[in-house]
């Protein structure tokens, strides 16, 4: 049930500013557009603004190109706007632009394990199967028509966060949820053509550079892939494009755990954790400093790749073995 404050606070804001985690996922751009799309239908003046840009699988989402990123806020932040959203961000910190953020009332609208509830009203709910789904629901309770774009936006955000309804999210609200979006107007075939078959070249290119680096452990239970900036620059490709590909070693036979090692400075490391069933990555994450889902989790690391790859295949094959 949406709580009555946040209905209240979103329902009275004429200017709205919405936002996500860094390195926005499915799930992030598809809410963030979705709603931002339902809110501009009752009225509402929305911005959408993300630290990094929006990842190459996600921009012909419609809206996408109207998206504001970078550390500089948008014209006529903060005065231009009455209230701030966060969407699928289990922390103001992960958005990255906590400071600029806390100029203003902030609503947090989540379904992370770990969420704290900040902000000046909070909705978080663990066991929806994606935010897409909240902002459908909230859209309802609002009185904002979803239009065809809006609907698919976020059925977007609910496949691309139950894996294509393949992760253990994928609960019987998670069906009722998409079956409802296609009622108003979504588009199966285009979202599949948004997440399956828009690949730009370099993601193609970053792959082959990602599973060249594959290695298996604990007995090919746990699996590890790498990028570095070397490997980014020779196939052509941004940040961004990375966007999915862990996915690829979590498909072989036998693998339980994955983590994918990204390279962001100088022995610092974006660490992506991916498994299945009752292996929880989250937990791992979490001692790390990041968080996430059971299935799907993430944090930083300093220290080498060696070190990291060190300390995370041992964290993975302990989480397996405890799911066993």
């Amino acid at each position: 049930m949406i709580p009555e404050d946040v209905l209240r606070r979103v329902a009275a804001a004429a200017s709205i500013l919405l936002t996500s985690h860094a390195n926005p996922d499915g799930d992030a751009v598809g809410s963030e557009l979705g709603f931002a799309r339902a809110l501009t239908a009752l009225g509402r003046r929305v911005v959408i603004w993300n630290l990094h840009p929006t990842p190459s699988l996600y921009r012909a989402l419609p809206g996408s190109d109207a998206i504001h990123a970078g550390e500089e806020p948008p014209p006529g932040f903060p005065q231009a706007f009455d209230l701030a959203v966060a969407l699928e961000c289990p922390t103001l910190e992960r958005t990255g632009i906590a400071d600029a953020l806390a100029r203003l009332d902030l609503v947090n609208i989540d379904h992370h394990l770990g969420n704290d509830g900040y902000g000046v009203a909070a909705w978080v709910d663990p066991a929806a199967p994606a935010v897409g789904v909240m902002i459908a629901e909230l859209a309802q309770a609002l009185g904002a028509p979803l239009d065809e774009d809006a609907a698919s936006c976020l059925l977007l955000a609910l496949v691309s966060d139950t894996g294509g309804f393949r992760f253990a999210n994928a609960t019987p609200e998670a069906f009722l949820a998409a079956a409802k979006l296609v009622e108003l107007g979504a588009r199966v075939e285009l979202v599949s053509l948004w997440l399956y078959e828009s690949q730009p070249e370099a993601a193609v290119r970053l792959l082959g550079e990602m599973l060249a680096t594959l290695e298996r452990h604990a007995g090919g239970r746990v699996a590890t892939v790498h990028l570095t900036h070397a490997m980014f620059d020779r196939a052509g490709a941004r940040t961004g494009d990375s966007e999915g590909l862990i996915d690829v070693p979590r498909a072989i036979a036998g693998v339980e755990a994955v983590a994918l090692f990204r390279e962001l400075g100088p022995d610092l490391w974006k660490i992506s954790l991916r498994s299945r069933g009752a292996v929880n990555v989250e937990r791992i994450a979490r001692a790390h400093g990041g968080g996430g889902h059971r299935n799907a989790a993430g944090c930083r690391f300093a220290g080498t790749l060696e070190d990291a790859r060190r300390r995370f295949v041992a964290a993975l094959d302990q989480a397996v073995r405890s799911a066993s």
